[in-house]
């Protein structure tokens, strides 16, 4: 895969940078606050959440595809790996800094790879309803490890189940700090107040400096209410982390399971906001971009970073361009880090818990789940069973598990699929499955079969049980024509298998034809495999009309 540097900037017009630099600010507005928290959501310091955008947002410039997307610490991901780095590091501070380096550079390994190998399909592993699902499980355990900070209670053992952690914070309720609890609500209000008023208007931004000025003029950290603590101004500096070939391997299906998580996100976000309406990006680039940043970000100290929607929707209702918006947000959030680093030290934990907990509720998509009942009640079953798994088991083991529910689905559905007996529309040549709503008509010793799906090792048997089904079902049939139109495949044990069937079918004096197999792909696989002699090339049409006309007029 060749990747030209910069691509997203290449053709700029001096007429986009007042809409790109308004788009930069907005931004800054919304991804500020979103980093600082998020850097704790992983168990970092403040500090590496904005040395990730950094990464994330230059690395992308460079070697991402999409002209939208904004890149660096993401609180979807974030939950995935920090508990598992935090048991791996044994609060060791150091070491836990190290882990999470060491992942960042395997998952931006594994997404460079799958870019570069042009494995954008790897995205679409996650069905939709698994996927609304997956992204409830996450809200719901960042809400329950932001609520200790902010009711201003001690955080329970952070090894113990979710559950028994939230019962925990519960039981603290009565005893909750009442100005961490009162920022806290303040700030989600202000958030989504702000959010309702307009996209623009950066209402976490806000909240943070209304909490920072009333813990500054009320003297709150002296009242319990803890603080972020003044933000360095130190230059990242290069260099390899370094841990043992034991944790490296333990970390492996980690950063195969946060790799899969940013495909997914990244897929959705560039397909939600294509760089030119109406067209498709190139995943596959988009994923170099993101693996890039991980990278940088893992030999800067920080942690792994993801395409970013909430971000990025930004951007686009800001009117941006090109990357140049994302490029001058880190400018100028590493200006702000170095000359007003040491505000940070009156910002409240429990404002940053605040928006963390905004973003999960934006990530549990209520509507999502009401639609998926509304429209396929059979699916809203996997939406509840993704949550559980996230929820009920250790958050990475329920990942994984959620993503095993996913290919276990469309693998059901591939080996299950629909298989309908036609008729013809009356007064047309158009064969459908029968309803009541439109009359049809069946034709005497005819029956018109169609598979809805490639025909594989997976499914052959089923096939022909549903073909047997029908056949049962129709009096003395002389003529079985298989409607391919869905058929994109056949594989070596689906074409042996017809093969076998077409056989049997003739030795019982019932002929067979195939029409509309559309598919180059199928038609060159029938034609490989021995299928179309097998049927004789006199027994393919163009059209079930043509087949029976053809063959049952003849009684051939």
């Amino acid at each position: 895969m060749s990747v030209r540097p910069f691509a997203s900037l290449r053709g700029y017009r001096r007429s986009w940078l007042l809409s790109d630099a308004t788009a930069g600010l907005m931004l800054v507005a919304i991804a500020l606050p979103g980093q600082l928290a998020t850097a704790r959501l992983a168990g970092m310091p403040a500090e590496a959440g904005l040395i990730a955008f950094a990464a994330g947002s230059i690395a992308f410039a460079a070697f991402g595809g999409n002209r939208f997307i904004s890149a660096g610490a993401d609180s979807t991901i974030a939950p995935i790996f920090a508990g598992v780095i935090a048991a791996m590091a044994v609060s060791d501070p150091a070491r836990h800094l190290q882990l999470a380096a060491t992942l960042a550079l395997l998952v931006g390994a594994i997404l460079v790879i799958a870019g570069s190998l042009k494995a954008g399909w790897l995205a679409n592993l996650l069905s939709v309803p698994v996927t609304t699902g997956f992204l409830a499980g996450i809200a719901i355990h960042i809400v329950v490890g932001q609520l200790p900070a902010i009711l201003g209670v001690p955080a329970p053992n952070p090894e113990a189940h979710l559950l028994l952690r939230l019962v925990d914070v519960l039981q603290r309720v009565p005893v909750a700090n009442f100005y961490a609890t009162t920022i806290g609500i303040a700030v989600l209000a202000i958030t989504i107040g702000a959010h309702w008023l307009g996209p623009r208007i950066p209402g976490a931004l806000l909240g943070l400096v209304v909490a920072g000025l009333a813990t500054w003029h009320f003297g709150l950290a002296e009242r319990g209410v803890e603080t972020l603590g003044a933000l360095s101004a130190i230059v990242p500096t290069i260099s390899l982390p370094l841990v043992g070939l034991g944790d490296l391997i333990g970390l492996l299906p980690l950063a195969g399971t946060v790799a899969l998580v940013c495909m997914m996100q990244t897929a959705a976000v560039a397909r939600s906001f294509p760089s030119t309406k109406g067209v498709a990006d190139d995943v596959s680039r988009d994923f170099v971009g993101v693996g890039a940043g991980s990278l940088i970000a893992g030999v800067t100290g920080a942690f792994a970073v993801n395409a970013s929607p909430p971000s990025t929707a930004v951007v686009v209702e800001a009117g941006g361009r090109s990357q140049a918006a994302q490029l001058l947000a880190v400018a100028v959030i590493a200006l702000l880090a170095a000359t007003a680093g040491a505000a940070a030290a009156y910002v409240p934990r429990a404002a940053l818990d605040a928006v963390l907990v905004y973003i999960a509720l934006r990530i549990f998509r209520l509507g999502d789940m009401i639609r998926i009942a509304r429209r396929s009640a059979g699916e809203i079953v996997l939406v509840v069973a993704s949550v559980l798994l996230i929820v009920l088991l250790p958050i990475q083991l329920g990942v994984g598990f959620a993503i095993m529910l996913s290919l276990l689905h469309s693998t059901y559905l591939l080996a299950r699929p629909l298989s309908a007996r036609l008729e013809r529309l009356k007064g047309t040549t158009i064969w459908w499955p029968p309803n009541s709503r439109v009359p049809s008509e069946s034709i005497p010793g005819v029956l018109v079969f169609a598979p809805a799906a490639p025909i594989t090792f997976i499914n052959a048997e089923y096939i022909q049980g549903q073909l047997d089904k029908a056949l049962a079902e129709t009096k003395d049939v002389r003529l079985v024509v298989v409607e391919a139109s869905g058929v994109t495949l056949i594989d070596y044990t689906g074409a042996e298998s017809f093969i076998d069937k077409i056989a049997r079918l003739r030795s019982n004096g019932i002929d067979v034809a195939l029409a509309r197999l559309e598919a180059s792909r199928a038609t060159a696989a029938a034609q490989r495999s021995g299928l179309i002699d097998a049927l004789g090339a006199d027994h393919v049409f163009h059209s079930v009309e043509e087949a029976v006309q053809r063959l049952a007029a003849t009684g051939r």
